[in-house]
């Protein structure tokens, strides 16, 4: 036995059965002596009758390696007889029907599946899980002229499994909707189906055509504000971001402010678009922006520094967004000095944002189709418009294999400009580095609504008891 790694223990020996475990998991190179597999089967030639396994749950499409080896072989799926056809069919999850409903426990959701079916894509005929688990099945190949090759290769799924329940599974799939690495944890070990960016966030059509008419600037559900600043040479773009229970978000206005970064004017126009301003719900209640963060990239670091430290009793942060799926959302504000002119004038408060964890957090948040949690608002306004989503739906995410790290996000060629997915990725950090009290927010805006809402019982203090005296107090002291 060997890991993928040791290029000297793949090719030390001859060797007759190779067993490759998890391929999809191998290094790419052994060491700087390239693919292990190739490695390990080239010590096979001394065998006529040697032979060769590999075995993985399947990961991303396009750089598996079973993948690559299934379609090599026979591709031979695990097919089930229909009791009404007779037809053999493999199960798939998309011909299984399902209801659920959606609790909410202590804030959470929890989830109730009932009335679990199969409908044969043949016939249309209703099975239960317990009649097609016990129907005949039979290994059916796609490829069979592979066999002259000596190469046989086998794809199955948890559906056919006597240790999975199609409960569990469909389970397993509400609870990971919305986020795209638990949804890919369920598509590769239990649909058996490779990961891939499937298109199913929607288009600049389909966002355009599902914009609301709000009644008010503020639509009901929102209880925080943040603001999200992108810098450039010759303007500032800015979206206001409205916050509701459950990650359900409301766009409140994107708009830009012409000028240099360094001109005061510019920012005396944000203290009045932005900064100082108040939203109005349909009754005339009012909520400022509650946080803001401004990019301080590009020429102008320093002068976005000094503004920032100038409106510090705003909530105005400097923030610089750094590339990488390892790096945190947010992180604890620094002090980053100011130098205006060669000269040292101070020191502001500073965040550094994992701006790739919140691209996807957008993305995963644009895919949820019904209104409530984590679901994305849009106002049928003009700022609104096509190109503002053209920008938002601007990059995607690509995998590549030369890479360390082979996740990158990239622009898509004709959509150039990012700044409206840049200004929601920085006001949606802005709202987590708030760690706002939204129940408390709700109440307050219910009573000055006049609405009677029920107090919550004050805590009764615990009764303390006398310090034991000790030879030092240090820890007590700390």
């Amino acid at each position: 036995m060997c890991g993928s790694t040791e290029a000297h223990a793949l090719a030390s020996k001859p060797i007759k059965y190779v067993f490759g475990d998890e391929r999809d998991r191998w290094a790419l190179s052994a060491g700087n002596e390239g693919d292990p597999w190739e490695l390990a089967m080239a010590r096979q030639t001394t065998f006529y009758n040697a032979k060769a396994i590999e075995v993985s749950t399947p990961t991303i499409k396009g750089a598996s390696a079973i993948e690559s080896s299934y379609y090599e072989g026979t591709q031979e799926r695990w097919k089930s007889r229909c009791p009404g056809c007779g037809k053999y069919h493999e199960i798939k999850f998309s011909d299984i029907r399902f209801d659920y409903e959606e609790i909410i426990v202590a804030g959470k959701k929890t989830y109730k599946v009932y009335n679990i079916t199969y409908h044969c894509p043949s016939c249309g005929y209703i099975s239960t899980e317990s009649e097609m688990k016990k129907q005949p099945a039979r290994w059916e190949a796609d490829n069979p002229i592979a066999l002259e090759h000596g190469v046989r290769s086998f794809w199955l799924n948890a559906f056919v499994s006597k240790w999975a329940t199609w409960k569990g599974i469909i389970l397993k799939f509400l609870y990971a909707k919305g986020n795209s690495k638990k949804l890919q944890v369920v598509y590769n070990t239990a649909f058996g189906e490779l990961w891939e960016d499937r298109g199913d966030i929607q288009d600049e059509d389909s966002l355009l055509a599902r914009r609301e008419d709000y009644q008010a600037e503020l639509p009901d559900g929102v209880l925080v504000l943040t603001a999200g600043i992108d810098t450039q040479d010759d303007r500032m773009e800015y979206e206001v971001v409205g916050h509701g229970h459950f990650g359900e978000t409301w766009g409140i206005e994107k708009s830009i402010v012409m000028g240099r970064p360094d001109d005061p004017a510019v920012w005396r126009k944000l203290d009045e678009q932005v900064f100082d301003r108040v939203f109005h719900f349909s009754d005339d209640i009012g909520l400022k922006v509650s946080l803001s963060f401004c990019d301080e990239g590009g020429h102008f670091t320093q002068n976005v520094r000094e503004q920032c430290r100038d409106r510090i009793g705003k909530k105005v942060f400097a923030i610089k967004g750094y590339a990488g799926l390892d790096i945190p959302y947010t992180a604890p504000p620094k002090k980053q000095k100011i130098f205006i002119h060669g000269r040292n004038i101070g020191d502001c408060w500073w965040y550094k944002l994992g701006v790739d964890s919140g691209k996807q957090i957008i993305m995963d948040n644009l895919r949820v189709q019904t209104p409530g949690p984590k679901y994305c608002h849009f106002p049928k306004r003009d700022d609104y418009g096509a190109t503002y989503f053209q920008g938002l739906l601007s990059e995607r995410l690509v995998y590549k294999t030369e890479r360390k790290n082979p996740w990158a996000w990239e622009k898509i060629p004709g959509h150039e400009r990012n700044e409206p997915l840049d200004c929601r990725n920085y006001a949606m950090a802005a709202f987590r580095a708030l760690s706002a009290n939204l129940d408390a927010i709700d109440r307050r805006i219910k009573q000055a609504r006049g609405i009677a809402v029920a107090d919550i019982p004050m805590q009764q203090p615990k009764k303390t008891l006398p310090k034991k005296k000790r030879k030092n107090n240090y820890y007590e002291d700390w």
